[in-house]
């Protein structure tokens, strides 16, 4: 018989997910719920499921089911809704927050308007990011730093490897708004050197320095924004002399600032957390 799953659809510059908090409501198979729920047409519509619940030593843990039903090991713009949900659903009365993820600890900063005593942006400590991962990148030294990949259709894009725990393959170009993204994103997801298939970033530099990024995730397709996307972004940038160790990533949902911190070598990731809406579903094991 089915149970009532409750639920909070949140977003971070327009990446939304399906929240749930799985110490109140344990999910069985997260990789089908997430197929259902994230159809826009028969779910609630989203990019994917994101499970919050906590480890045998009480600390905050974070699932990601992309739309496809496959896991993710991180999600930037995800991260800080966690943290937001966190907070407004009292799980926790702290202010900083040391969450498990798939791809290690990441550190939340809340940002709490004092008049609603809610969240309303969060900076994530997104670690040191990879420029070399052999699992991630199939070339002879693990990366990709302005180099050419050879698409399944066959042409040839110059890009660079980072990984932010899930991989990333950065490309600049004169002008990201005439990508044809749904065409050109999977015909590089999917290519042989990226064995765990990558997400796709086409960035342009604006005149006042801003870098327009547009994202194709892997098993999401085109999404609004993507918070380690926009954390590649930025050291992509960095590496090839089109931005320096702070900057600002515009994407389709909104602005994220990243600093790549001189003295630890971490990114950080600062933007917006947003509730869409509450409501709950039906859940078949």
């Amino acid at each position: 018989m089915p149970k009532t799953i409750a639920f909070t659809k949140m977003h971070g510059c327009g990446n939304c997910y399906i929240y749930v908090d799985t110490t109140r409501y344990p999910l069985a198979c997260p990789e089908r719920a997430a197929v259902l729920w994230s159809d826009v047409h028969t779910g609630i519509g989203s990019d994917g499921l994101i499970l919050i619940g906590k480890d045998a030593s009480g600390n905050f843990t974070m699932r990601i089911f992309n739309a496809d039903g496959s896991e993710g090991r991180m999600c930037g713009n995800g991260a800080r809704c966690v943290g937001k949900f966190i907070y407004d659903k009292r799980l926790s009365d702290a202010t900083e927050i040391d969450l498990h993820t798939l791809s290690g600890v990441k550190h939340l900063s809340l940002h709490v308007d004092a008049d609603t005593d809610t969240v309303d942006r969060v900076t994530v400590d997104m670690g040191v990011p990879e420029l070399a991962v052999a699992s991630q990148c199939a070339t002879p030294d693990g990366s990709l730093l302005s180099q050419p990949v050879t698409a399944v259709d066959g042409k040839e894009y110059v890009g660079t490897f980072v990984s932010m725990g899930n991989p990333h393959f950065v490309v600049f170009v004169d002008d990201a708004e005439r990508i044809n993204l749904p065409v050109v994103g999977p015909t590089l997801e999917h290519v042989v050197v990226f064995p765990e298939r990558c997400n796709i970033e086409f960035v342009s530099v604006c005149p006042n320095g801003t870098l327009r990024m547009r994202v194709w995730e892997r098993g999401s397709g085109i999404t609004m924004a993507c918070g380690t996307g926009a954390c590649a972004t930025a050291v992509a940038a960095c590496l090839t002399g089109h931005a320096g160790r702070h900057c600002r990533v515009m994407m389709d949902g909104g602005t994220l600032e990243i600093r790549w911190s001189e003295s630890d070598g971490h990114i950080y990731m600062e933007g917006p957390a947003t509730t869409v809406c509450e409501g709950s579903m039906p859940y078949e094991e």
